[in-house]
């Protein structure tokens, strides 16, 4: 089970940017220089560089591993929830098939369907939709198959609304994300260390600043941007319920 912070994405979106801005600042006022000496040695200053460029790579590396791993869990999340809606027309089909004695299950089930669409988020788990299922569950095992083709049809039912269950279960456990807290926390933490070493070396004037802002503010975006991906539950990018909408409104015909 992966561990995630409560913390939203935009709260550790501006942390990483008054870490990395903060960072900078501070490496820009720092009265603290090497020695002359080591400035003029081009064996320390070229292992200052290939130390930079280590930090510099692996960042990168990180960053690109963590906006993968963010991009499959929002298309996990999105054909999840197409492969229940999906399941629902299915179950509804064969309850068709049953007649009126499935007509009662027919009702919890499109109850159901109606509070997935109403549901500000569909990835969270909502007990009053629960109980609508279960209730489409209870209604469908209480009925008596009159001959062998109705046994057949209420076999089916049963079986599709048990892997109705399961997906909406699917659906909800791949809700919380793949990337660990302490990545993120290790991903801000490098960039502070990069942008604190960008301005040790940088000349204080108001461009070097000005500049130092908009990096900080792109890779506080980009952090933003990956841990949005990853929760899909809220911010720009969050699941859709538009799946459920197109088999409410199936339901309903």
């Amino acid at each position: 089970m992966t561990w995630r912070t409560p913390l939203s994405e935009f709260t550790l979106a501006v942390i990483a940017f008054v870490s990395m801005m903060g960072a900078a600042l501070l490496g820009l006022v720092s009265k603290t220089r090497p020695a002359a000496e080591h400035l003029r040695d081009d064996n320390t200053i070229n292992v200052v560089r290939l130390v930079a460029n280590l930090f510099v790579v692996m960042t990168s590396l990180v960053i690109g591993l963590m906006l993968n791993s963010a991009k499959n869990t929002l298309d996990t999340n999105t054909r999840n929830i197409h492969m229940l809606a999906t399941e629902l027309i299915q179950l509804d089909r064969v309850m068709r098939a049953l007649g009126p004695e499935a007509e009662d299950a027919r009702r919890h089930l499109l109850k159901y369907i109606q509070l997935a669409v109403n549901d500000v988020d569909p990835l969270e788990e909502n007990r009053y939709a629960e109980a609508s299922l279960d209730a489409a569950g209870a209604s469908l095992r209480a009925i008596r198959a009159s001959d062998r083709q109705k046994l057949a049809l209420w076999i089916d039912a049963r079986r599709l609304y048990r892997r109705v269950v399961r997906q909406r279960w699917v659906v909800i456990d791949a809700a919380g994300g793949s990337i660990p807290t302490p990545l993120i926390v290790l991903l801000i933490t490098w960039l502070a260390v990069i942008f604190a070493s960008f301005g040790y070396w940088a000349p204080l004037n108001p461009i070097v600043t000005a500049t130092f802002f908009l990096a900080a503010l792109l890779m506080s975006a980009t952090v933003y941007l990956i841990v949005d991906m990853d929760t899909t539950t809220t911010g720009i990018f969050r699941a859709s319920n538009v799946p459920f909408q197109r088999a409410f409104d199936q339901l309903r015909r």
